[in-house]
Formats: structure tokens, C-alpha cells, sequence
């Protein structure tokens, strides 16, 4: 038989929730309880009759209660197979008992770290005897039953029900996985801290060796970027920044992959504009098609949408200060997929609220878009890593190399497009003009392309509105990488730019430089690339 009856149990937790009625349930079947430190005390004060595991032992908890657990009457009462005569006989000989259940939750590392304790706290709240005792558990997983997550408590306690007071051996392999998978992630939060936390003097690790990843799942999605790819977001063990997952959804359906995706896109950019005037960002497939910075968020939200409305249509909005009603009563006029915001006023709340498959994001702090960490990105048969491109221009970085130096609008504009651009996929070329996006060309195989479509949607834009000309003339220009020949340059003077920041650097620079003296243009270099594949 696959069923194993619990007769004894060894409790040892450091998340107290659910303990009480776990243990009520196990002593009301006659489970002898078998426990360690605060949790025996959490189960006396419960009424419960407990043993400590020094009575197993015949040791008292020493040093701190950093042993305690770390004995053979205990791991081998976890790992002796009852199958097998010899280590039967060997229990009986060193009277060591059976223990049918462990129930452990690891010290709060992951929690510690992210509190931003000091080094000797975190290192204390590393966990040796509760991963000890679940790996012997999870190994002998066909004898013994490990539970190493509090959500799993009314699960056995109604596999037992079922069961007559044992569980089945395919509840117990899959809570041995889980533990496993537990103790993996574990494992994987405390390499991380040494590799990337590492003590004052020694120098950080970048890329270590070996790479420890720990994320745990936060939902299963309907499915991935196409109907039939499957799909799941999973979020750090260990996490201080703040995010599309950590948003609060207000109302509306369930995020898809995409929804997230491009959430993430908008939020990001959005987060570029922390502090300063409303500033408004329409994504459409992870794309900006529309930025805008305003006097009031309803103004940076009109001057958003008409860069390209075709776009917008079906788009996520992302903002960088609290959302009222007339900017929600704005955005509720086009068919709009996912907006998202620091905070949500309660008119605009109601606004919404008519829009019932419309999904809604509160996101508390925006992240910091200087922050660093790492990218990953999966190729066939491996995986590629670099640091986030958390690189930023100021305008004291700014080397002018035309004639003309740009006025102080042109500087200003350059700056904004320069922001917008690093966020577009490439080849990006966006036109600004007034603090808002003018034009946006996106992920072409080459730049004057890029520059082409970003002038004809503009134009599209200026028949739309009625407007006497485009609103890239007069604006600056920016392009994520330098131009490697001057037609690139040259679009985007016909499109009516007036201004332009690019990297520099190209062995074409010359002749780059002397095209923009000759269309009399004002040109900024930043030395700094911002490629997005």
C-alpha cells in the first residue's frame, strides 16, 4: 500500500500561521508532536501537548539554537527505510523513533535581506538544521510526509481525512518535490547575497561562476504571446523593486503575458519622468507610440495620443503621478487595454469602473530606472546576461559638434527624445518637439527607415488634427545609435528636425557632421549608445 499512517510528527517552524490548528488537527488523531524552540512554546500555548527534540536527543538546544536538530535520532528516524530489516534493526538498537511528518519553514533570509539588515542578522537568519531536515525528509519522501509551506496544511489535514490518518504516496512525492524546490530556491537566495552583497572588502562579483537564479511563481497566465505557447510570471526570492507584478490590479480581466509585457515597457518609461511634470506614455507591442509631458496630466495625455492615435488604439498607459478623472474620462474614449499609475483617484476609480474589461494598475512607487541589476535573455543553448542599460546623459555631457549649438528649446527637446528613444526598439528614431513625441520609427533594419516612417506617421498625424504641418518640423531628433551614413540624418531634415542627438562615433562622423552643417542643423553627441533587441 502507497498510504504511510503519521504517528508522530516533528514541528519546526519560523512562519507561526496555521501552526495552532495544524497541530490541534494532528493531536486530535493521536499524532505524538515533536518540537523545537518557539514552536513548542506556540503549540503549548495552544493547549497542545508537545516533546521537545531534546528528549529524542538526549541533547539540549546549544549555541544560539544553532544545533538543536543536527543528530542521528533525528535524521535517522527521517531517513531509515521501514522496508528494510537492517535499519530496522539498527533503530531498535540505538532506540531511534520513526518520524512519519516534518513540518518546516526555513528561517526568513529572503525577508531579511530584503529589509536590508546587516550582514551578521543575515547571516544568522541562514538556515542549516531546517534545510537538513527537509532534504532527509523529502529523500525518504516513501515513508515520511514533509510540508514545508503553510498553504499545504488543509491539504494534509484532508488527505489524512481521507486516508484514515495516512497520506498516499502521490501527496507525498509532490510535497517532496515542492521541498526540494523550496530548499533549491533557498539555496539559490543565499548564493545570490554572497555573490552580488558581498563584505565591504572584497570586491563585487558581477558575473560569478556559477549563477544562482531563485524566482518563485506568482500566476499561471491563460497562455503566453500566442495562444498556444503556456505561460506563468515568476518574481524574485529576493526583491526590493517595485513593479508591473507587485502592482495592486484595481478591476479588470487577467493580465496576459503580453498585457505584462508591455506594461513593464510603458511603466519603465513612465518612471523616466519620476518627480517631474505630468508626463503621459502610450505602448503599444512594447513600443512607445506616444509620449508626452504636459502642465496637467489631462494635457500630457492629448499630446500623447496624437503622435499616433492609429497606434493607440488597444494600447497600455502608463503615468508618473496620480490619475484623475478628466485624464481617466480622456483615456476611457479609445478602446485601451491596461493603464497603469502610481496612485488612482477615487472619481477616476469610478471612471473606469464602466469599462469593465479595461485593466487597472495601481503601482505604488515607480521603479528606479538607474537601478542595477541584470538582463537575461534565453538563445538556444544558453543563456545571454549583461548589466541592466541603467547608462544616463545629463546636458553637462553633451558635446555640440556643428556650427550651430542648439537654443535652449532645441537642448531641451533633444533631452526628451533622447529619454523616449532609449526605450524603443531598434533602430529608434523618434522626433520630438514641446515635450512631446512628434514621430516614432521602431525596430527597423536600418536608421533612415526608422527616421521615414517616424516623419510619415507624423504626418498622418498632422491630416488627422487639421494641423498646418507636422509636428516634427521644428523639432529635435533623437537616434539610439550614431548614424552610420548622413541619408539617415538627411530624412529626418526633410521631415523637418532642427536638432539632433545621436552617440557619435561612427567613421562616418565627418561626413554625418558636415551633412547637419550643410541642412543647418544643430547636433549633440552623448557617447552613449542605447541599443534595445
Amino acid at each position: 500500500m502507497s498510504e504511510k499512517a503519521i504517528t508522530r510528527a516533528l514541528l519546526s517552524v519560523s512562519d507561526k500561521s496555521g501552526l495552532a490548528e495544524l497541530g490541534a488537527a494532528l493531536a486530535a488523531r493521536g499524532v505524538e508532536l515533536v518540537s523545537t524552540g518557539g514552536t513548542a512554546k506556540a503549540l503549548r500555548d495552544a493547549g497542545l501537548a508537545v516533546k521537545d527534540v531534546s528528549e529524542l536527543t538526549g541533547f539540549p538546544e546549544m549555541m544560539d539554537g544553532r544545533v538543536k536538530t543536527l543528530h542521528p535520532t533525528v535524521h535517522g528516524g527521517l531517513l531509515a527505510l521501514r522496508d528494510n530489516p537492517e535499519h530496522v534493526a539498527a533503530m531498535e538498537a540505538h532506540g531511534i523513533g520513526a518520524i512519519d511528518l516534518v513540518v518546516v519553514n526555513l528561517y526568513p533570509f529572503e525577508a531579511t535581506v530584503a529589509k536590508g539588515a546587516s550582514r551578521e542578522e543575515v547571516i544568522e537568519n541562514i538556515d542549516i538544521g531546517g534545510p537538513s531536515m527537509v532534504r532527509s525528509a523529502a529523500k525518504n519522501h516513501g515513508f515520511v510526509t514533509i510540508l514545508t509551506d503553510p498553504a499545504d496544511y488543509p491539504t494534509l489535514i484532508a488527505e489524512m481525512e481521507a486516508n484514515g490518518g495516512a497520506t498516499t504516496q502521490a501527496f507525498r512525492t509532490r510535497m517532496a518535490g515542492k521541498a526540494y524546490a523550496r530548499t533549491a530556491a533557498y539555496d539559490s537566495a543565499i548564493a545570490s547575497w554572497f555573490a552580488f552583497s558581498p563584505a565591504a572588502s572584497d570586491e563585487p562579483t558581477l558575473f560569478p561562476e556559477t549563477l544562482p537564479l531563485a524566482f518563485k511563481r506568482a500566476d499561471t497566465l491563460r497562455y503566453g504571446e500566442n495562444p498556444h505557447q503556456s505561460a506563468a510570471i515568476y518574481v524574485p526570492q529576493v526583491s526590493g523593486t517595485a513593479g508591473v507584478p507587485q502592482a495592486t490590479q484595481l478591476q479588470g480581466k487577467e493580465l496576459s503575458y503580453n498585457n505584462l509585457n508591455d506594461a513593464d515597457a510603458a511603466l519603465e518609461l513612465a518612471a523616466e519622468f519620476a518627480g517631474q511634470e505630468p508626463a503621459v506614455v502610450i505602448v503599444k507591442h512594447a513600443n512607445p507610440c506616444g509620449v508626452a509631458q504636459g502642465g496637467s496630466l489631462l494635457s500630457a495625455w492629448e499630446a500623447a495620443l496624437a503622435c499616433d492615435s492609429v497606434s493607440a488604439f488597444g494600447g497600455i498607459v502608463a503615468v508618473n503621478t496620480e490619475l484623475d478623472a478628466a485624464t481617466a474620462e480622456a483615456i476611457s474614449a479609445i478602446f485601451t487595454e491596461v493603464v497603469i499609475a502610481p496612485s488612482v483617484s477615487a472619481e477616476a476609480r469610478e471612471i473606469f469602473a464602466k469599462k469593465k474589461n479595461l485593466r487597472l494598475l495601481e503601482c505604488g512607487a515607480l521603479p528606479n530606472p538607474r537601478r542595477g541589476g541584470l538582463a537575461l535573455k534565453t538563445i538556444a543553448g544558453g543563456v545571454l546576461i549583461q548589466s541592466r542599460d541603467n547608462g544616463a546623459i545629463a546636458e553637462a555631457d553633451l558635446k555640440v559638434v556643428t556650427k550651430r549649438a542648439p537654443t535652449s528649446q532645441e537642448l531641451k527637446d533633444c533631452l526628451f527624445a533622447w529619454t523616449v528613444a532609449r526605450h524603443v526598439k531598434s533602430n529608434a528614431i523618434v522626433y520630438a518637439k514641446d515635450g512631446a513625441t512628434a514621430g516614432i520609427g521602431a525596430g527597423q533594419m536600418n536608421r533612415r527607415d526608422s527616421a521615414r516612417i517616424a516623419a510619415i506617421k507624423a504626418k498622418e498625424a498632422a491630416e488627422t488634427y487639421g494641423w498646418a504641418a507636422p509636428r516634427t518640423v521644428g523639432s529635435a531628433v533623437a537616434s539610439d545609435a550614431f548614424f552610420p551614413f548622413a541619408d539617415g540624418l538627411l530624412a529626418a531634415a526633410e521631415a523637418g528636425a532642427t536638432a539632433v542627438i545621436q552617440p557619435g562615433g561612427s567613421i562616418r562622423d565627418d561626413e554625418v557632421i558636415a551633412a547637419a552643417d550643410e541642412a543647418g542643423l544643430a547636433m549633440v553627441f552623448t557617447g552613449m549608445r542605447h541599443f534595445r533587441h
